[in-house]
């Protein structure tokens, strides 16, 4: 079966939930037979970068580096060249590129669509982006064969809002073995179980700046933050976290890092906090988790459907009361052995094999 993936940047090593999903769902999907395309945007991915990845197509598409426009142009030339190639399949993530479901649908394709998230509640939109964006959700939703959700908030949207039933398949997380402390660590200033993490794009939504006041309150002179993610200077948003940063010297920002380094800052932090206003299903946190570390998120309900305890929320927005569980949480031991209960956790909870089985059952559904 042919299956062309679409409404992410790309894959490799880019950033964002939607792309990290995608780059460890579809080589296993390939593992299983499928002819597996990614369609890529552009400013992401350089025309000299090789056009397969662990068995995955690459397939380049031009889009404009705009915010707002740049996913809505991509994802009709994608589904353009779709209409005249023909895929078996096409694979819809995310509601703004969901818009164009009934285009897809009109020229006979099939189309499987992975909600990750009611994006219009994202606080960067504007009113006419956010219509937009529930226009995707609403077709992408009543037109697609079949549904996937990655968090049961999301099944309730769907069918509460479309009448429409879903595939529950969560995200996932790869657990890995732990780094010890190494060149990154060295490079960045930080040492083991000494700084409490953070790991995102740097959007309002993910509320780093809550954290940032929560850390000011810890008055812990050995203690650093660590942002991993790239800032974008020339957003309102990013300037605002460098101006923080400058004036923080223990607030430490690492910029965009993969693989082995960022292993490295998970396997040695001390505490890794999520204090999001929105999420889908946060990666991040289960790969924080994967790794054992103590975990702190907010208490909005896509962080809760992870299933930790009470302990690990915070009041969304509340920095005293994050500030007083940060602290507590750095103040408390954790053996190896508490590392190792929590890794076999998540990873039998959170599997991407068996995540690609259900996704394999759902495309072998779309089609007949």
């Amino acid at each position: 079966m042919r299956v062309l993936i679409t409404g992410l940047r790309g894959i490799p090593a880019i950033e964002g939930g939607v792309e990290s999903h995608c780059e460890k769902l579809a080589p296993r999907l390939v593992e299983q037979g499928f002819d597996v395309t990614v369609a890529s945007r552009s400013p992401y991915d350089s025309a000299s970068n090789p056009r397969e990845w662990r068995g995955v197509k690459l397939k380049r598409f031009w889009s404009p580096s705009q915010t707002g426009i740049e996913a809505f142009v991509h994802t009709l030339l994608v589904f353009l060249w779709a209409c005249v190639t023909r895929p078996d399949l096409v694979h819809v993530h995310a509601v703004g590129p969901g818009l164009f479901t009934p285009l897809a649908r009109l020229f006979g394709l099939k189309v499987v669509f992975t909600h990750h998230g009611p994006d219009y509640d994202r606080e960067k939109w504007s009113a006419l982006a956010k219509n937009l964006l529930i226009t995707g959700e609403r077709l992408a939703c009543t037109q697609a064969n079949e549904r996937i959700v990655i968090s049961q908030t999301i099944s309730d949207i769907v069918k509460s809002n479309y009448n429409k039933d879903s595939h529950l398949i969560p995200n996932g997380v790869e657990v890995g073995d732990l780094v010890a402390p190494g060149p990154c660590l060295e490079e960045l200033g930080l040492e083991a179980n000494q700084y409490i993490l953070q790991v995102s794009r740097f959007v309002p939504e993910k509320r780093q700046l809550d954290l940032i006041r929560a850390f000011e309150k810890l008055n812990r002179n050995n203690l650093k933050l660590v942002f991993a993610g790239r800032v974008d200077p020339d957003s309102e948003y990013g300037k605002r976290i460098l101006t923080e940063v400058e004036q923080n010297e223990n607030i430490v920002l690492t910029g965009f890092r993969t693989g082995s380094e960022l292993a490295e800052l998970f396997s040695n932090a001390s505490l890794f906090v999520l204090p999001s206003s929105h999420e889908g299903l946060p990666i991040a946190l289960l790969e924080a988790l994967g790794y054992g570390l103590k975990v702190l998120a907010s208490d909005i309900p896509a962080n809760l459907e992870v299933g930790l305890g009470e302990a690990h929320y915070f009041e969304l927005g509340n920095i005293e009361d994050l500030a007083a569980k940060a602290a507590a949480f750095c103040a408390m031991p954790q053996d190896q052995a508490t590392k190792d209960e929590v890794r076999l956790w998540v990873q039998e909870r959170y599997n991407w094999d068996q995540i690609a089985d259900s996704t394999a059952k759902v495309y072998k559904q779309a089609i007949q």
